[in-house]
C-alpha cells in the first residue's frame, strides 16, 4: 500500500455563509491529495500527460462526517491500496482537521486513457515502477 499526506489551509472563498467549507470543495481537496500523492513519488500528472496518458475521474464517492471552516489547516491522506494492473486506479482518501478528527472520507476511481484516442490503456510504466516497491511482499 502506498500512502501520502498533504496539508491545505481552507481559504475564505471555499466557505459558505455559515463559515463552513462548501461540500463540493472536498472533491478539489481530494484532487490536491491525488496530485501531491503522485508528485511525492517523483512523478507528476504533467509527466503522465507528456507521455500521452490522461487520468479522468470516472467515479467519486464521498462521506461527510464533520465540517471544516475558514482558516482550518486540513490534512488530506491519500492511499493507493492495490497496484494497478489494468486501466483503473483507485484512490482512498480521508480529510482530517488539526485535532486529528476525520472530516470526510471517500474513494475516487480514475481510468488511464490514451490522450489521442481516449481509449483505455494500462498504467504508465514509469508510474508503475515507482509504485511497485510499496506492494512487494515483506520478508
Amino acid at each position: 500500500m502506498y500512502e501520502s499526506t498533504t496539508q491545505v489551509r481552507v481559504r475564505y472563498a471555499e466557505t459558505d455563509q455559515m463559515n463552513v467549507v462548501y461540500y463540493g470543495n472536498y472533491a478539489q481537496y481530494f484532487e490536491v491529495g491525488r496530485v501531491e500523492c503522485i508528485r511525492q513519488l517523483g512523478y507528476t500528472y504533467k509527466d503522465m500527460e507528456l507521455s500521452g496518458v490522461m487520468m479522468p475521474v470516472v467515479e467519486l464517492n464521498i462521506k461527510y462526517l464533520r465540517s471544516a471552516t475558514y482558516d482550518d489547516l486540513i490534512t488530506i491522506k491519500t492511499q493507493i491500496r492495490e497496484l494497478p494492473t489494468d486501466h483503473k486506479i483507485e484512490f482512498h482518501q480521508e480529510v482530517f482537521n488539526e485535532q486529528g478528527k476525520m472530516l470526510t472520507s471517500g474513494k475516487v476511481l480514475l481510468y488511464f486513457l490514451e490522450m489521442k484516442t481516449w481509449k483505455k490503456t494500462v498504467i504508465p510504466e514509469e508510474l508503475r515502477s515507482r509504485l511497485a516497491p510499496y506492494f512487494e511482499p515483506k520478508a
